[in-house]
Order: C-alpha cells, then sequence, then structure tokens
C-alpha cells in the first residue's frame, strides 16, 4: 500500500505535465519577442542563411506567422477575405480557411498573428471578425464580430491584436463604451467578462497576462492609456495615463520582479513604473524619451530593453535600473527578436541583421536582403524548429539558421 502511495504522486504529475496545452503565439511563447533555440548560427554566409523554402500563397499582410511542432500558420488576405493558411515544416500548403472580411483601406491585408491553442486556431481581421477554426482543417467552429457583436470601434489602420488565451478563455480588446476589453469563453464564443477600460479606442497593442500577488493580470493598451486589468474577472486595477497625444502603442508591458516597463513610439515613450504588493496600484518611476520604439517590439537581454528608434533609425540599448540608453548602433528601424544569445533584426528597408549583445555591448555580426514579397517590411520575423521566418507581403521565408 505505502509503494502505490507513493507511485500516485509521481502519476498525477506525469498526468499533468503530459496536459499542458500546445500554444503558438505573438513573439513566442512568453510573448516577449525571446525564442527558445539552441546550438543557431553566429554567423551568416554573406548572402545570408540557405533558404529552405517560401511560398508566394499567403495573400497580402502584415500578420508574422506562429509555429509549432510540425506546422505553420499565417493569415493573409485575398480579394478583401480574410485567410487562414497551414503548411508543414516542408512549406507544403496543408490548406487555407476563409474567416471573414479583412482590412482594405490604408495598409491593406492581415494585420495579426494567430494564436494556437492545442487543436484549435484564434484569429482576428482588421475588420474585427474573430474566429476559433480547427486546426486540422481550418473549419469553423465560432466566430463573433468585435464591432457588430460586442459593440466595439474600429481604429484608422484596422484591428490589429495577436489573441490571448489563458485556462477557458480568451482576450480581446474591442473598444466600446462599455466593452473595451472582454473575455470570452475560447470554446464557444460566448462573453464572460467586460471591462469599460477608459472608454478609449484600442491601440493595436497584443496583450501579456503577468502574476502578481494574487492577481492574474492583463496589460494592454487603449488609445491613451496603459492598463492593468484582473484577467479572472475585467477589475480594472490600474492605468497609466499618456500625457501627450499618441494613438499607436503595439508594444505590451514588460514584468519582472514587481516593476513594469512600456515603451511607445509616442506619448510618454519608455517608463518604468514598480506595482504596489497587492498589485492594485502603480507609480512611476522614471522616463526615458530617446527609447521610442513604435511597433518593432523590444527584448530583454540581462537587465537591458534592446529595440530600434522611432526617430533615431538606430538600434539602442536601454538600463532597466537607470532609464539610460547606453549602446546605439546606426542599422535601421525595425522588428527585433530574441533567441540563443543573439538579435534578429529586420529592418523596414527589408534587410535582416543578426546582431551579438554580449557584453552590453551591440555588435552587427551577419545581414541579408529580402528581395521575395511585396509592400512594407512591417512583419516580426519568427523563430521555430532552428528555422527563421519572415513574412514580406504575399510571400513567406524559411530560413535553416542551425549549425551543422
Amino acid at each position: 500500500m505505502r509503494q502505490i502511495l507513493l507511485v500516485l504522486p509521481i502519476l498525477m504529475l506525469i498526468v499533468a505535465c503530459s496536459t499542458q496545452p500546445e500554444i503558438a503565439q505573438w513573439r513566442g511563447p512568453n510573448r516577449d519577442g525571446s525564442y527558445p533555440g539552441a546550438g543557431l548560427l553566429k554567423q551568416w554566409p554573406k548572402e545570408g542563411p540557405q533558404l529552405l523554402w517560401a511560398s508566394d500563397q499567403v495573400g497580402d499582410g502584415y500578420g508574422s506567422p506562429v509555429v509549432t511542432h510540425d506546422a505553420v500558420f499565417v493569415t493573409g488576405a485575398i480579394d478583401s477575405t480574410a485567410y487562414l493558411f497551414s503548411f508543414d515544416l516542408k512549406g507544403n500548403l496543408l490548406w487555407k480557411a476563409a474567416y471573414g472580411p479583412e482590412w482594405e483601406q490604408g495598409f491593406p491585408g492581415s494585420r495579426s498573428a494567430p494564436t494556437v491553442v492545442d487543436n484549435l486556431v484564434y484569429v482576428s481581421s482588421g475588420k474585427g471578425e474573430l474566429a476559433c477554426l480547427d486546426r486540422k482543417d481550418g473549419g469553423k467552429i465560432w466566430s463573433v464580430n468585435l464591432f457588430s457583436d460586442l459593440h466595439g470601434k474600429n481604429t484608422v489602420f484596422g484591428y490589429s491584436e495577436g489573441l490571448v488565451v489563458k485556462d477557458q478563455m480568451i482576450y480581446c480588446s474591442p473598444g466600446g463604451a462599455d466593452t473595451n476589453v472582454v473575455a470570452l469563453d475560447r470554446f464557444s464564443g460566448k462573453l464572460i467578462w467586460k471591462c469599460k477600460g477608459m472608454g478609449q479606442l484600442s491601440a493595436f497593442c497584443s496583450p501579456r497576462i503577468i502574476q502578481h500577488a494574487k492577481h492574474n493580470i492583463l496589460l494592454t493598451f487603449s488609445e491613451l492609456s496603459m492598463l492593468g486589468i484582473d484577467a479572472d474577472n475585467g477589475k480594472l486595477l490600474f492605468t497609466h495615463k499618456q500625457d501627450t497625444a499618441g494613438n499607436v502603442h503595439s508594444n505590451a508591458p514588460i514584468y519582472q520582479n514587481g516593476y513594469l516597463w512600456y515603451v511607445a513610439g509616442d506619448g510618454n515613450r519608455t517608463v518604468k513604473l514598480k506595482l504596489s504588493e497587492d498589485g492594485e496600484s502603480i507609480s512611476e518611476v522614471w522616463r526615458c524619451l530617446p527609447f521610442d520604439n513604435i511597433m518593432g517590439g523590444v527584448v530583454q537581454v540581462d537587465n537591458h530593453l534592446i529595440a530600434t528608434g522611432h526617430r533615431r533609425l538606430e538600434l539602442m540599448s536601454l538600463d532597466m535600473e537607470k532609464g539610460e540608453v547606453t549602446r546605439q548602433l546606426k542599422i535601421g528601424r525595425g522588428a527585433t527578436i530574441y533567441s540563443d544569445g543573439m538579435i534578429y533584426l529586420y529592418d523596414e528597408k527589408g534587410n535582416v541583421h543578426l546582431v551579438n549583445p554580449a557584453g552590453g555591448d551591440l555588435r552587427e555580426v551577419s545581414a541579408f536582403k529580402i528581395t521575395k514579397g511585396t509592400r512594407e517590411h512591417f512583419a516580426h520575423p519568427v523563430i521555430g524548429n532552428g528555422t527563421l521566418f519572415i513574412r514580406h507581403g504575399k510571400s513567406l521565408m524559411a530560413y535553416n539558421i542551425k549549425q551543422a
């Protein structure tokens, strides 16, 4: 009997570990731009890493792909209709599925990355069509429209949020007066809670959920405010107002040891905040105006934040304690991610840079030019299974960045 009692906890632990969902989402496992990886190249050939495959079938758009252990998912627009595309890891198109109308105005095409949780894929279009699709064949399970069904209001560049999931809930920001931020049942699409927030439009931010004190806190931006919302019940815990006008706040706040940092291209730009012990209020520590990334993402390396500037076309490193820019590299403006000790920057002119941040420095090691694709170079790069994925308009490319 004693042996059985000793074995039971081990079996329960194995079952618990085996039931953890597989999640592929915007900017990696923790939505922070850091991708797991080891044995990746520390320098590329002059012509760039080996191109494994490329597809020009993903439609118009700027949404980044997400990568699971066996597939790649990406959104795109064909004839103003939003599609989700599924590829295997060799670049073969498995299926494509339409899920609603897509954005047709300024910068037409898809805006956001899909979110994959086990056998379900969650997508949203620039016109606010949020859908849950079957991972195997793209069959639609449910859908809601953030504007017609949840009374939201769209933005000047279209709805652009990368959806976040926790347990049975999926969260989104319709931007309505009463339905500013909402939680839906991810299996049915039914409303669980709604938060008035500050009654402002959405601000193109893909939220992040952190745990502090007794709260699971949803961190996001509305038009003129950072919001901290209890993810379990929708209670607004705290806000931080932008002192100057500016409604594009694409970068989710960063959390570490009771502090928050957010980075914006306008308004207050970069700010450090201290969370109270109970997680229900904040106090400002410092601001840094030169560090002003607008939509390229921010990565944390040790005690520094690294991103490109909006006004200064350079890669910058910011001391998280002091709020001072310590290093600059004149390299252009773009989207930044991190893996296996290296920075990957995909700039707005179509160049992909490999940068070594060791020792607090910023040293460019390699670079190559993206020659396939259409329109602006806005999509964030992605790393999965030793492969670097670049989306440029209608083209999706996969590069081998594993060491031999």
